[in-house]
């Protein structure tokens, strides 16, 4: 079966530091048999997006520890609908409230996995978002 990997792009925007539970994923989704690129930590949302553009992802994963998620990522989301990257995948995982995800959902976030998901159900989710997007 010569299926098309799926590519994922899992990126830190902001001034969070903290990239372990980043890191962790994106291994985990390498050893599921998806493409990852990793973009490093302090990244901008126009630099997400340009990433993303460039390394015709499928998918972005989008990490946030610092509490500006709602900002960040309504930047990306915005960037990408500039670049007319509506059909990219995106969810997101790090410290979120319960009481964000209806709006991050509303912006169009896929799907938010909060501290102690396991990685394989991230994996699971991420090829059924993929599937079902196309």
């Amino acid at each position: 079966m010569n299926r098309k990997k799926i590519r994922v792009l899992i990126a830190k925007p902001g001034l969070d530091g903290h990239d372990r539970g980043a890191k962790v994923v994106a291994r985990a989704l390498r050893d599921a048999g998806m493409e990852v690129i990793y973009t490093g930590i302090r990244q901008t949302p126009e630099m997400i997006v340009q990433a993303a553009l460039q390394e015709d992802v499928d998918v972005i994963g989008l990490s946030c520890l610092s509490g500006a998620h709602l900002e960040l990522f309504a930047d990306v989301m915005d960037g990408l609908g500039e670049k007319g990257m509506d059909s990219v995948v995106v969810v997101a995982g790090g410290i979120i409230p319960e009481d964000d995800i209806p709006a991050l959902e509303k912006m169009g976030v896929k799907a938010v996995f909060g501290p102690g998901t396991k990685t394989t159900d991230i994996a699971e989710a991420i090829k059924k978002l993929v599937t079902e997007s196309k």
